[in-house]
């Protein structure tokens, strides 16, 4: 019987015993344990984080059956148990300080009741270190601690200052233990999205070995094209076949969608998103998995709180300290943003140390941009994906009245709270609106003579368009004919058609466009 998909699962036993098919990864493991004692990794949401954690609890464990078959097992030769804590605290939603302290302390007195401890102190970190140190001494063996997602109370704090400082500071003393007790600890990981910087809850932990860019570990999560070609050719080919194309196709296709990540500016391959191929596998269909998963609420809130100009998404170029750290107080979004998942690293200036940045696939791009619409238009939702595509077919028809008509409603009645900067607000919409329709038409902005504010090209018009912000659209469509736009296309046979469009801050709306063609 075929081995079956391991979509969801993230308990390294049940996958071992019940089926599962496993890309190895235990070479790592054995190399991280022999080289080092404490580590960091920020990985993306469902990249497999929580199933690399149990992987290393089992080794920790010395579950030696686990793992016939596997790279490790012709590697390790000692397989010793030793005392495993493991912290999760992707179990609860932080919508309050209570979320936390129960998290932790249902976590602590489990592990007390374990080792025999009736604590009297009211502080986590603490009653942490004496876990620690009890465990030692129970077992005669230094403890592995294990802490997955250590982040996500801070991460769902953004927006909410007092909260985010409380769980900080709660999760400083927590994690201080691991400092204290040094002497106690074989291993410790732990595993996030961000790594915080300035009032930070690695502020006590310099011997933390960040190896979230490291080239060495760059496949620790996630799957490579070499691994999907070994270990998933067969579900590949059934694949191919549902879509009526051939297996290369395929591989295509998962590509565009689903690889892309890039953790490192050294050239190493990209990764593919695991949850997202893995359902593509499995439902033998490419759509949107990563995205049904989860709402990154908190990256709007970021990107609201800031005003954030959206058409500078990708035109970012930060350094590693400014990808390596989050603060909360900082104007610029783009490292949790990037830390998240939908930036990655596309490029790499060693002269300046400076990260060039953009999605990483298909399927993150048209995602978030799309899950954007409701936050900066009146379109509800449920409504995005039905009036991109109204737009794209009034382009193909050359139907521009109904085309500029939609885009008015696209912006009014956009509530005053979300568009306290007009003009970045009508950038920003347009930014959303330019990138959807680019998936459906090919959207080209640059020329020799100045930069295009938008140009679609459909099968059989080529539209130009200028916008200007309380000007006129005579001033738009005059820059257009001054720029000379229109003679990139001059050898091209599809009819040409210039549009200067004006934003009236007045009326909060367009107010006037402007048409002429070659």
């Amino acid at each position: 019987m075929a081995s079956k998909l391991p979509i969801g699962i993230q308990d390294f036993a049940k996958l071992r015993t019940e089926g599962y098919k496993y890309i190895d990864k235990t070479g790592i493991i054995y190399r991280l344990a022999k080289s080092g004692c404490y580590y960091f990794l920020s990985r993306p949401r469902r990249f497999g984080k929580s199933l690399f954690l149990s992987t290393l609890e089992a080794y920790f464990l010395g579950k030696k059956d686990l793992f016939k078959g596997l790279e490790i097992e012709s590697m390790e030769k000692d397989w010793i148990e030793y005392p495993v804590l493991h912290l999760d605290l992707n179990t609860q939603k932080y919508e309050n300080s209570d979320a936390l302290d129960y998290v932790l302390n249902d976590f602590l007195q489990k592990e007390e009741v374990k080792y025999g401890l009736t604590s009297q102190n009211k502080y986590y970190g603490p009653r942490f270190s004496a876990v620690i140190q009890k465990a030692y001494e129970h077992s005669g063996k230094r403890v592995v601690i294990l802490v997955d997602e250590y982040d996500k109370p801070v991460l769902q704090a953004i927006g909410n200052d007092t909260l985010q400082d409380e769980y900080r500071s709660t999760l400083k003393s927590f994690y201080g233990a691991l400092k204290s007790c040094d002497r106690y600890i074989q291993f410790a990981f732990l595993t996030g999205v961000t790594k915080f910087g300035k009032i930070s809850v690695f502020s006590d932990l310099n011997h933390l070995n960040d190896i979230s860019m490291d080239p060495r570990y760059y496949d620790i999560c996630g799957l490579t094209e070499k691994e999907i070609r070994s270990n998933l050719s067969e579900e590949v080919e059934a694949l191919a076949r549902n879509l009526g194309v051939q297996p290369e196709e395929a591989y295509a296709m998962l590509k565009e969608n689903y690889d892309g990540y890039h953790f490192s500016e050294d050239d190493t391959p990209g990764m593919y998103n695991p949850f997202s191929i893995l359902n593509a596998l499995e439902k033998k269909k490419i759509e949107s998995y990563w995205f049904e998963t989860g709402t990154p609420t908190y990256l709007v809130e970021l990107l609201k709180k800031h005003n954030y100009n959206l058409s500078n998404l990708e035109k970012e170029e930060p350094t590693s300290d400014a990808l390596n750290s989050v603060d909360s107080a900082s104007t610029n979004p783009i490292p949790v943003i990037y830390q998240s998942g939908y930036l990655t690293i596309k490029g790499y200036d060693k002269e300046f140390s400076l990260y060039k940045l953009g999605y990483p696939n298909k399927e993150v791009e048209e995602g978030f941009v799309k899950f954007l619409i409701p936050y900066y238009t009146n379109v509800e939702k449920t409504r995005s994906g039905f009036e991109i595509s109204q737009f794209v077919l009034c382009l193909r028809n050359k139907d521009i009245e109904g085309f500029m008509t939609r885009l008015q409603a696209f912006l009014s009645n956009c509530p005053y709270e979300l568009q306290p900067d007009q003009e970045r607000h009508f950038q920003s919409v347009m930014y959303i609106l330019t990138t959807l329709c680019g998936f459906y038409a090919e959207v080209e902005e640059h020329t020799s003579k100045g930069r295009m504010d938008m140009t679609i090209r459909t099968d059989r018009y080529i539209y130009i368009f200028e916008f200007k912000f309380n000007a006129s659209a005579e001033i738009a469509l005059k820059q257009i004919e001054d720029m000379g736009y229109a003679d990139k296309f001059k050898e091209d046979s599809r009819e040409v058609i210039c549009i200067g469009v004006n934003y009236s801050s007045e009326v909060r709306d367009i107010d006037t466009w402007k048409v002429s063609g070659k």
